[in-house]
């Protein structure tokens, strides 16, 4: 199956300045974010992985860390922005300082049991529930594998750029664990988490990775079967980055 590289934007304005930005427009990287955004631009393209398409949440941050990384990655990358990648809808939330909202009840309920969360309304702003916010990323991300799939086959790389909470709620879900423990995973500006999806499960193959090599996640040459005669195991070996088929 496809392999998703999860990459969350690169630091923005709001980050530095300890604001709760959820769906604010006109909140863009910091320059040491865009530094960043170029940083896994440039481990992708040293990769060589074969990049299909980077997708991106519509918001401003992500698209313009989708634009730099892009940048460096070959001619042919499809480029497309989901709704569904978007940040979680923090309604009447949005745009305040962190340092005040940890003082609320709510904050704490977002904390210790995230799966009973659900953010109040505003005038300015629709709200949602943790739970919405992974229903409708996950829904994303099977649409856009299956459509990744369909048109570039098993071995095919995509990229999906979004926002710290929505790569924390998938990753869980990818582990395994319920959105309760879904703060237990830290997820960086500009890291990359890398999953596959099967026909059985998902495998998680790097999480917050901030530096290093990604030429592991290549997918593995297959060697050429003789017409007529049928390929034999079809295993990846120890150190290939696949997932072992038998679990």
């Amino acid at each position: 199956m496809p392999t998703v590289i999860f990459v969350r934007h690169g630091r923005s304005s709001a980050n530095t300045s300890g604001t709760l930005a959820g769906w604010m427009p006109g909140v863009f990287l910091d320059e040491t974010g865009q530094v960043q955004a170029d940083g896994v631009g440039a481990r992708l393209a040293a990769a060589s992985l074969p990049v299909v398409e980077v997708v991106s949440s519509p918001l401003d941050r992500c698209v313009q860390t989708a634009d730099r990384l892009s940048a460096p990655l070959p001619d042919g990358v499809r480029r497309s922005v989901h709704a569904g990648l978007g940040e979680c809808r923090y309604g009447a939330w949005t745009g305040r300082p962190i340092s005040e909202l940890v003082s609320e009840e709510l904050w704490k309920v977002v904390q210790d049991r995230p799966s009973e969360a659900r953010f109040p309304d505003s005038a300015a702003y629709p709200a949602e529930s943790l739970s919405e916010m992974q229903a409708r990323a996950l829904d994303a991300v099977r649409e856009i594998d299956a459509r990744v799939l369909e048109a570039h086959g098993a071995d095919a790389v995509w990229v999906a750029v979004s926002h710290g909470d929505v790569i924390k709620s998938i990753l869980s879900h990818a582990t395994g664990a319920q959105l309760d423990d879904f703060q237990r995973i830290n997820v960086d500006p500009a890291s990359v988490s890398v999953v596959r999806y099967t026909s059985r499960k998902p495998f998680v193959l790097r999480l917050n990775d901030v530096g290093g090599d990604l030429a592991g996640l290549r997918p593995p040459e297959r060697p050429a079967v003789a017409e007529g005669d049928a390929e034999v195991g079809g295993g990846a070996g120890p150190g290939s980055g696949a997932p072992d088929p038998v679990g």
